[in-house]
């Protein structure tokens, strides 16, 4: 018994002793840890210069391979679908997206309130087998055409109610009419003219700057900007509307001609990392895309985005960047796309023909070959819904035009649906458009 206890107890004194030489390692290790790494000497393998050219290419998604790890330039989180209805703002207003796609029409302020040119519009669409109207929410002077409750400042001083466009869509309602708000964002001659600090100013007289018609831009760069149009989209939503679709989303035509004649800010943007001019555009306007359609998704619209159809065939030109639009990064966006490929609109010898307005199939047909190849590197699930040409363009050179009716409507609505395409909007100005189209409803 004697044996086994002085055994316990020097086999307790030679724990102890194992016990304390661990903590005085363990101290070592700590008084040389991160909080006291200042007389460590780390060598770095690489130099600033190439640090910061790769955080560069980083930043502007221009960097794929670091290393050998591959960086993957999708999205990680994405919109969820089929949410319960109880999650969306209730506008009080009901009516489904319609089940073969949407097939609309544009419809003017003038044409909602001539009672009864709007009951006959009523009819067309549904006699036709049309589904839907898109209606100037903002239009392109900047006016918001119907009485709206609201506090912000900037929606009050710009109402100029033409109409009541709830009242609208409850006809809209009772017809299961699809209701598409316009919403035009930096053509806005009202905001530039109210809020200089806003627009785009000449270098050499400091005064608003205007384009050959007239018109006036507010800066894309200005996240003030940005608030504003998607306020105003929150509006069109909370009474009813089912989309929202942004209409002039770029800067002015011709932009990277006329950039160094101008004065404006370029906000977050200033110091964009890239060498190539318009980078720091196309990044403002893609921006405000995912904004604004973040903003939305409590309401439950869709967000659809006009563009050139231009800016699919030209990809990345210096013209297409210049106005900050680009075909993929938007179709990223959106829950829609409708490019503008009215053949009036294409340049003689576009395409390889002569006068593109004389061939509508041909034009539809050859360019969705472009805007599908652009799309297959799109991730987004995005619609396309074409706007098609439903006017004769009589600025046109003589020979160069024809007159638009049943026919050439029809060719275009033919090649859409030779490519797949079931959805599409019909472009007239006055709101007056041709009958006898068969729309391909089966």
């Amino acid at each position: 018994m004697r044996y086994s206890l002085k055994k316990i107890s020097l086999l307790t004194i030679y724990l102890s002793s194992v016990l304390v030489l661990a903590g005085c390692q363990m101290l070592g290790a700590q008084k040389n840890g991160p909080e006291s790494a200042d007389g460590l000497a780390i060598e770095p393998k690489y130099d600033q210069n190439e640090i910061a050219a790769f955080n560069n290419r980083k930043n502007s998604n221009q960097a794929n391979r670091y290393e050998n790890i591959s960086i993957n330039p999708k999205p990680i989180l994405s919109k969820p679908t089929n949410l319960p209805d109880s999650l969306y703002y209730d506008s009080g207003i009901h009516i489904e997206y319609p089940e073969t796609g949407v097939k609309g029409i544009y419809v003017t302020i003038s044409n909602l309130a001539n009672e009864e040119y709007f009951k006959e519009l009523i009819q067309f669409v549904k006699s036709s087998g049309l589904n839907a109207m898109v209606i100037d929410f903002k239009d392109d002077h900047g006016n918001i055409t119907t009485p709206l409750e609201t506090d912000n400042p900037l929606i009050q001083e710009n109402i100029n109610a033409e109409v009541d466009l709830k009242e609208i869509l409850k006809v809209l309602e009772a017809n299961q009419i699809y209701p598409i708000a316009r919403v035009v964002t930096f053509k806005d001659y009202l905001l530039s003219t109210d809020h200089p600090e806003f627009s785009f100013h000449n270098k050499d007289d400091g005064e608003i700057w205007e384009d050959a018609n007239g018109a006036r831009f507010v800066n894309p760069f200005i996240k003030e900007v940005w608030e504003y149009n998607v306020d105003v989209a929150k509006e069109a939503a909370k009474i009813g509307f089912k989309e929202i679709q942004f209409d002039y989303i770029r800067f002015p035509e011709g932009f990277n001609v006329i950039s160094d004649t101008l004065k404006y800010g370029r906000g977050d943007y200033e110091n964009y990392p890239s060498d190539r001019e318009g980078d720091e555009r196309v990044a403002a306007i893609t921006d405000f895309l995912q904004y604004a359609h973040e903003q939305l998704m409590p309401y439950g619209t869709q967000v659809a985005a006009d563009i050139f159809g231009y800016t699919a065939v030209a990809r990345d030109a210096d013209d297409v960047r210049g106005i900050g639009q680009n075909f993929a990064k938007m179709s990223e966006q959106v829950d829609v796309i409708s490019s503008m490929i009215y053949p009036s609109h294409w340049t003689p010898g576009f395409f390889g023909l002569d006068y593109p307005d004389l061939h509508p199939y041909d034009v539809v047909d050859l360019y969705l070959f472009e805007e599908k190849a652009v799309l297959e590197d799109v991730s987004n699930p995005v619609t396309s819904r074409p706007w098609l040409q439903d006017f004769t363009d009589y600025s046109l050179a003589e020979g160069t035009y024809q007159e638009y009716g049943t026919k050439q409507v029809q060719d275009q609505v033919d090649a859409l649906y030779d490519h797949g395409i079931h959805e599409f909007l019909l472009w007239n100005i006055f709101g007056e458009y041709t009958s006898g189209v068969d729309y391909h409803l089966n």
